[in-house]
């Protein structure tokens, strides 16, 4: 493949809803573009984009794919991303490296939530925007009510470029309102064509639009447009360009992924009004890692190199390619960089350009472009790799938290090594994904971002590492408590010929107060009667016993103990014997003071629209939770709660569910709170039951 330069890179992610057809116009392109000779399908699993098994199994995106396009003397590097939320993971590593975004609506079915999110994740990066109204040949599709839904939700910066020609029902065309010419579509290509006959009170606010755009974007365009002169189509074009790349002005196209119409404008569109790495508002910025400096980075193959790990693939047969992109200068083939995050050094041996699972080997990356490179040691997604001579860290990805949990088992006895080491790999791949060991309650946290998500990965336990694995509701770990005071003895008294045992303990045990040390010891002895050479023994002693409450064997907090009294053998006493007889005054102890159970409650964040409130705060207090306050947040209200973590399993679905996924939820552990009767007496029943 060719080498290109900055100015004539266009780094583009297609987003949208789930289903709204991205891949397919992504294949399109590749066709139009001569990429392939036969346009591939979804349903056929033949697609340029969806070459994982798994995306082929379920017809669906799962994973971001590059795909470049040599179009016009330019590169455009399209990066397919998934519409469904549970992988928006991907969505996030190919906006925060692309330049620009196409968010795709479907015609028919119009503006939905995954093009909201799509248009949140271009605001977030500050990237400029085109939308592509797909599915135009299917009869129920219409432009006129997905403008309406675009102006209505997204406001006056969406500016339509085409206006549809209908023959009876059906799409046969469109008129280029920028150039005000028709063209209607011939088999396989676009042909100019006369502006049909009654379209003139359609065309002209659509056009007018266009030129008050045109206007704003300059004060002598302003003066010329109240004047009635006419603008060229070269300062049109040029506004254009100039609005989209500030966010003034979001242009609207149209066609049909499927029947390949539109597809070449679409592609012209790219290169004409899209920006390239190399304009003059663009400005990244780096830090200086001894430093924490900024420093900036300018997209230019003279300077010094640096780039940006994107995103991570693992392949148990390949190993591992890294996918980045250059920030500044040239990254060469046969070289050795600094990896910035690991403060490590980088072979880098062969590069190069992924087109969907195919590999095109170059000899270098330039500043601005795409490029993929095989087998680093030590290098995540997120990390800078950087010329040694001037070290850079730039802006890693900022991923959604993964707050769906469950807890993992083996189908087979033995398999846990290579659950493990599976799951470590697939952690490599999806920095969404997280593990943790509860040692407390033996078991193996899987994080994701949804059920469908979880559902995804152990799919590729099995397909990629050979391993079964079963997904259960994960064990809350409780713990347990006292509430009053009370003063117990503890004896250990045993003869067995030669040396006995003698230990012997007052303790008072009483609630702490501090909920988040296990207990607290103090001794007040008074003259001698344990010495203090067995203190030791009793705080040991304490140490062992609340690893298992009285009531269901949960480990114990907020507890103090105090000795106060006992006695001891000269002979006979001992530092075991001691031991023992705190573990007896422990248990003794825990029964008298009236002991209960304690529930974990989290601190929980809703983000929702308005119109979701009341629904949101009714399941809270469903769930036994406790609204604290609310704020807003962007447009959106941010509701604060306090709920018991045990309520809150399988609450990503549900609020999903509430919100059609307009809902986002963050959580963070806050307290142990005493638990109700009725929730006591359940937990007792389940733990005698697993016994």
């Amino acid at each position: 493949m060719k080498i290109y330069s900055s100015e004539q890179i266009r780094n583009v992610a297609l987003l949208g809803h789930g289903g709204s057809g991205k891949t397919t116009l992504a294949e399109a392109m590749a066709n139009v573009a001569g990429i392939t000779k036969r346009q591939g399908k979804i349903e056929e699993g033949n697609t340029i984009s969806d070459f994982d098994k798994e995306e082929i199994r379920r017809g669906f995106s799962i994973n971001t794919s590059s795909i470049p396009i040599e179009w016009q003397d330019c590169k455009i590097n399209l990066l397919d991303t998934p519409g469904y939320f549970d992988f928006m993971g991907e969505a996030k590593e190919a906006t925060r490296v692309a330049d620009s975004a196409i968010i795709i609506v479907s015609g028919k079915s119009g503006v939905e939530v995954g093009t909201e999110k799509a248009w949140e994740y271009a605001e977030e990066m500050e990237i400029p925007k085109m939308v592509f109204v797909t599915d135009m040949d299917d009869d129920q599709a219409s432009l006129k009510n997905v403008l309406d839904q675009l102006k209505d939700i997204f406001g006056k910066s969406i500016a339509p470029f085409q206006v549809p020609i209908k023959e009876g029902e059906h799409f046969v065309g469109f008129v280029n309102v920028v150039k005000m010419q028709g063209r209607k579509f011939i088999k396989d290509h676009v042909e100019q064509c006369d502006i049909p006959e009654g379209m003139a009170s359609e065309l002209e606010p659509v056009r007018e639009m266009i030129l008050e755009a045109v206007a704003e974007s300059d004060e002598e365009l302003m003066e010329k447009y109240f004047e009635g002169e006419e603008f060229t189509l070269e300062e049109i074009q040029s506004a254009l360009h100039n609005g989209v790349i500030e966010g003034t002005i979001v242009p609207v196209l149209c066609g049909s992924g499927i029947l390949n119409t539109g597809v070449q404008v679409l592609l012209n569109s790219i290169v004409k009004y899209l920006p390239a790495p190399k304009e003059e508002h663009t400005v990244v910025k780096g830090l200086n890692p001894d430093t924490e400096e900024e420093i900036e980075v300018t997209c230019d193959k003279d300077e010094p190199m640096s780039a940006l790990v994107f995103k991570t693939i693992v392949d148990p047969y390949i190993g591992r390619l890294s996918l980045f992109r250059v920030y500044s200068g040239i990254l060469k083939a046969d070289s050795s960089y600094l990896n910035v995050n690991k403060e490590d050094s980088e072979r880098i041996s062969h590069i190069y350009v992924l087109r969907g699972k195919e590999q095109i080997e170059v000899k270098e990356i330039r500043a601005g472009d795409i490029g993929a490179v095989a087998k680093l040691s030590n290098t995540s997604t997120g990390d800078t790799l950087c010329d040694k001579k001037r070290p850079v860290k730039l802006k890693g990805i900022a991923f959604p938290e993964s707050l769906a949990c469950r807890a993992v088992f083996p189908k087979t006895k033995g398999d846990e090594e290579k659950i493990s080491s599976g799951l470590h790999k697939l952690m490599e791949e999806d920095p969404t994904i997280k593990v943790v060991l509860d040692s407390e309650n033996h078991q193996e946290l899987l994080y994701g971002i949804g059920g469908q998500h979880l559902d995804v990965i152990t799919s590729k336990l099995e397909a990629k590492f050979k391993v079964g694995v079963d997904l259960k509701k994960p064990k809350v770990p409780y713990r347990e408590t006292i509430k009053k005071k009370v003063k117990v003895q503890g004896k250990h008294k045993k003869q067995s010929g030669g040396h006995g045992q003698y230990g012997d303990v007052h303790i008072e045990f009483e609630p702490s107060g501090d909920r988040e040390t296990p207990y607290i010891f103090e001794e007040k002895i008074f003259g001698g009667s344990v010495p203090k050479n067995y203190f030791p023994a009793v705080d040991k002693g304490l140490q062992e016993s609340v690893h298992h409450g009285v009531i269901a064997g949960y480990p114990v907090v907020g507890v103090k103990a105090t000795l106060v009294d006992g006695s001891y053998h000269p002979v006979d006493s001992s530092e075991m014997a001691f031991k023992i007889a705190t573990t007896q005054a422990f248990k003794k102890g825990m029964v008298e003071a009236t002991p209960i159970l304690l529930e974990p409650i989290v601190s929980v964040k809703v983000i929702v629209p308005d119109a979701y409130m009341g629904d949101i705060i009714g399941d809270l207090n469903k769930r036994r939770g406790r609204v604290l306050g609310m704020n807003p947040a962007k447009g959106k209200q941010e509701i604060i709660a306090e709920v018991p973590q045990s309520e809150m399993y399988g609450y990503s679905t549900d609020l999903r569910s509430m919100t059609q996924s307009r809902g986002l939820f963050t959580q963070k552990f806050e307290r142990y709170d005493e638990a109700p009767m009725d929730v006591q007496e359940k937990v007792i029943e389940a733990k005698k039951n697993e016994e």
